[in-house]
This record gives structure tokens, sequence and C-alpha cells, in this order.
């Protein structure tokens, strides 16, 4: 590539963030990110890190910076199967990390095998790294973010130091490089603490928003593992934000058989789900709704039920069927509402949205 070429780089969900950059350089080692970062340092450039590019914030790119793609660092270097302590790469993502576990264990019971807590929900291509820089949750209905599950990383910080982060050692950057989003250096491989693998039946019903506090603090007293509400988005229904699918998932005995060929959205089925949940809401949510409820008592895996299908570029086929003349996209918003406050809070969110839409 000539040193005229333009590079712009974006976020895979959005691409609401097209940056311009001086390189990319795909590191695939430890001594790849020291040389990369020592000669930063010599020409006086400014690094930023990126990884599955799923953060939407641009907080994974930066104008003119290096970019240092951590992709390529993507191997296991230790599996304790006796603590259930794995040390992996950062670049890793979660479906090469749960693939790697499932096929080493497949000949260990249940009872003595090991899996992740907790992922992000929605995609599962995102690097462990990206993971940290951002403190990510999963579903867990008594978890705290992924710091809890992080025994210790290293890291290369800006001067080029190689450093060892835990709660003992340079434990002030530990609790700033994780949710730091890269700010504090480049984080190359990750002790996770893993979890005993379970089976878990996922129970599903239908319910409204000023039942979900107690619904929830319910399934949490029985020991419920995880869980979530999906509420209706047809702004023209009485079920707004209301009215939606609650389902948790609760601990069976390791003998409970996981069933051949049990019902779940395939692609072609997400793909219309998301023309739906545009075209027409009601119908989404209808459909959404009757095959939540004819899973309530699948069996599934602690840790691959956590895994999702995502759509790459889901967009832009979204945007002929709906006849859009421009690009559009989606974007999350996330907000943290006391859980007792919370059915006021979707009262108030529902008004304004009707008043202001």
């Amino acid at each position: 590539m000539s040193s005229d070429s333009v590079i712009t780089v974006n976020d895979i969900h959005s691409q609401l963030n097209p940056t311009r950059v001086a390189e990319i350089i795909k590191v695939d080692s430890l001594e790849a990110i020291q040389e990369t970062v020592a000669k930063a340092i010599k020409e006086n450039q400014f690094i930023s890190i990126a990884g599955g590019r799923h953060a939407m914030g641009c907080q994974q790119f930066g104008t003119d910076t290096v970019l240092i793609d951590t992709t390529a660092l993507n191997q296991i270097l230790s599996f304790n199967k006796e603590t259930g302590l794995i040390e992996v790469e950062a670049g890793i993502q979660w479906p090469k990390l749960i693939d790697y576990l499932v096929e080493t264990q497949k000949d260990v019971p249940w009872p003595q095998q090991w899996g992740i807590t907790q992922k992000q929900t929605g995609a599962d291509r995102l690097t462990i790294g990206g993971t940290l820089a951002c403190n990510a949750h999963g579903r867990g209905l008594k978890m705290q973010p992924i710091i809890a599950d992080v025994d210790s990383f290293t890291l290369i910080d800006a001067q080029g130091n190689f450093l060892t982060c835990s709660r003992q050692e340079n434990k002030e950057l530990f609790g700033l490089v994780i949710g730091g989003y890269g700010l504090f250096g480049v984080i190359y491989s990750v002790i996770l603490r893993l979890t005993p693998r379970k089976k878990v039946e996922r129970v599903v019903e239908l319910i409204t928003a000023d039942k979900l506090p107690e619904a929830f603090e319910q399934r949490i007293q029985a020991g419920f593992l995880y869980g979530d509400f999906q509420f209706s988005t047809d702004e023209k229904s009485d079920d707004f934000l209301y009215r939606g699918v609650f389902s948790c998932y609760r601990p069976v005995d390791s003998t409970t058989e996981m069933a051949e060929g049990q019902k779940e959205l395939s692609e072609e089925h997400w793909d219309n789900l998301y023309y739906l949940s545009h075209a027409d809401k009601a119908e989404a949510f209808r459909q959404y709704t009757t095959y939540y409820l004819s899973t309530s008592g699948q069996i599934y895996a602690s840790d691959t039920h956590q895994l999702s299908i995502y759509l790459d570029d889901y967009h832009h086929e979204l945007d002929h069927r709906l006849g859009l003349g421009e690009q559009a996209s989606e974007i999350i918003t996330e907000i943290y509402v006391p859980r007792p406050e919370l059915p006021d809070f979707l009262v108030e969110v529902r008004e304004d949205f009707r008043a202001n839409k």
C-alpha cells in the first residue's frame, strides 16, 4: 500500500465511526506488540487498539493513529483443569475459546467440566481483550461484570514495559485497565477464572414491567443463574415497553438429557425478525413471543447457551427490503436503572417516546 493511500476503518455494527488511520499492524505475538509500541514511541505516533471492532463509541479508533489489530493474538496459552484457570491471548474471540473448552473436555464427566461464566449477548466474535477494555457483562442475575472473572492479565504500557496486573500485583492498573478502553496499554494475555459447567433449563413466561422487580427477585431466590426481559417495541400497542418475554435459566442435574434437535432460531428466522421489527412491530413481537414460549423447558449448557447469531452487514439487506433511499443503522443504548425503579422509568420513557417520536 502506497504512502498516499488513505486507510479508513469503521465499527462493524453501527458503521457510524469511519476513521482515518496511519496504518494497521496485525500483531501476532508479544514481541510484535513490543516492537510496534517501541516504533510508535520513536516516531512520536499515537496508538489505537481494535479487536472484533463491535464497539460503537469509536474508542477503538483514533485519527491518524497506528491501529494495532489484535485478532491474530488468538492462542490458548495454558489450561489448568484442577483450578479452572485458563490463560489466553487477548485477541481470542469467544467462539474459539468456548469450542476449545468443549472439545478438550468432551470425555470429562459433566460435574468436572469447566466453562466460561459469562459473555456479552447479541454477538460472539468479540475479543477477550475488548471484553476487559469495556468491563463487559452478560445476563447473569447476580454476576458482577467481567472483572470478577479475571484472575490477572499482562500489559504492554505506553512506555513499552511488560507488566503483570492482578489484585496483588500492579493492582491499581488492574482496576484501571479493566474498563479503561485501551487508555493504559495493550493487553497481551488474560487469565480467566472459569466456572463449573452446568446444564440449565430455560423457563419462559409473559409478564408486565410492573411485575418485573419482584419476578427477578423470585428467580434469584430460586437459584436461577441467567435471565432477561425482552419487551414489546410496538409504540402503537398497549404492550409497548410494558409486556415482554421473561426468560430465565435454572441449573438442573448433570444427568438431565439435552435433547437432539431442540428448537432454535435460524439465520433466516433472525433475518425476518429484523425486518419485522421495522416493518411490522406487532408481528415481530408475536413471532418472538410464540417462539420463546415454545422453548420453555429446553435444556442447555451454561456456556454455549450464551452464544448467538449475528448477521454481518444485515442492515444493507434490511435497507433494501424496507426500500430506504440511504443507509440506516442501529445503535445500542445501555441505561442502568435501580431495579425497584424500573417500572416507573419505563412508564416515563414510554410517554416520552410517544410524545417525541
